[in-house]
């Protein structure tokens, strides 16, 4: 451990340190949010000037001595699927009203997350480190779903749900033919507690679905006057 941890609530555990938990852990600093970092491998730590653990992210008894009991959110970003799902499932036991924020490497593992208990799944590699980093610093009480998200190269997420009056409703991807008349792109949706990255354009557009949709800020915006009501 680089140094004794200061903390007894409300603190962010990061666990994995490669080149989306050094974005992470950027954006944390800058932030002044009080945070500790947990990897296996003692080296990335060599020149480190915050707190952190050398250990097993997925293991029990790390999580506990990073005090995960007491942390407000837990960003997942380590190299193995199945090691951030178990990291989920004893996050989740230990602490029910943290924010688990996790990056998924394989798509097929999003649906798998979502049910081990993370609030949020980020599949996009190169993006995962400035949108975590952004949605950890978010109000408390603002929803995560609703929020737009900065991302790479001036590209944003829309996170939105779909109301009763939305002119999405009833329509499929097909019909609403986002891609060529705005330039957006659906990248996921979740319905209910199901999350959907192998999207089938034949979809129905129904209330209270969620949707992620990827494009500039000036097509966001379109989006947003079209559809968002």
């Amino acid at each position: 451990m680089h140094e004794e941890l200061e903390y007894t609530e409300n603190h962010v555990i990061v666990l994995g340190y490669g080149d989306v938990g050094r974005r992470v852990v950027k954006r944390l600093t800058k932030a002044g949010v009080l945070f500790v970092v947990i990897d296996t491998d003692e080296r990335v730590f060599q020149d480190a000037d915050f707190s952190y653990m050398v250990g097993d992210a997925a293991s029990e008894s790390v999580l506990k001595k990073a005090g995960v009991k007491h942390a407000s959110t837990v960003i997942m970003i380590m190299e193995d699927d199945s090691d951030i799902i178990f990291s989920i499932l004893v996050t989740r036991r230990q602490n029910p009203n943290c924010v688990i924020l996790a990056r998924a490497n394989n798509i097929q593992s999003i649906d798998k997350m979502y049910k081990a208990g993370s609030d949020y799944v980020a599949s996009l590699t190169i993006i995962s480190g400035q949108m975590l980093g952004r949605i950890t610093t978010l109000p408390y009480d603002q929803p995560l779903r609703e929020e737009t998200m900065m991302m790479y190269e001036g590209i944003e997420i829309e996170i939105y749900t779909v109301s009763s009056t939305s002119a999405l409703v009833g329509k499929t991807l097909i019909e609403l033919d986002l891609n060529n008349s705005i330039g957006l792109a659906v990248i996921g949706i979740r319905i209910d507690d199901v999350a959907i990255s192998d999207i089938d354009p034949a979809i129905t557009i129904t209330e209270g679905m969620t949707l992620a949709v990827l494009g500039n800020e000036e097509q966001i915006e379109q989006f947003r006057k079209r559809f968002v009501r």
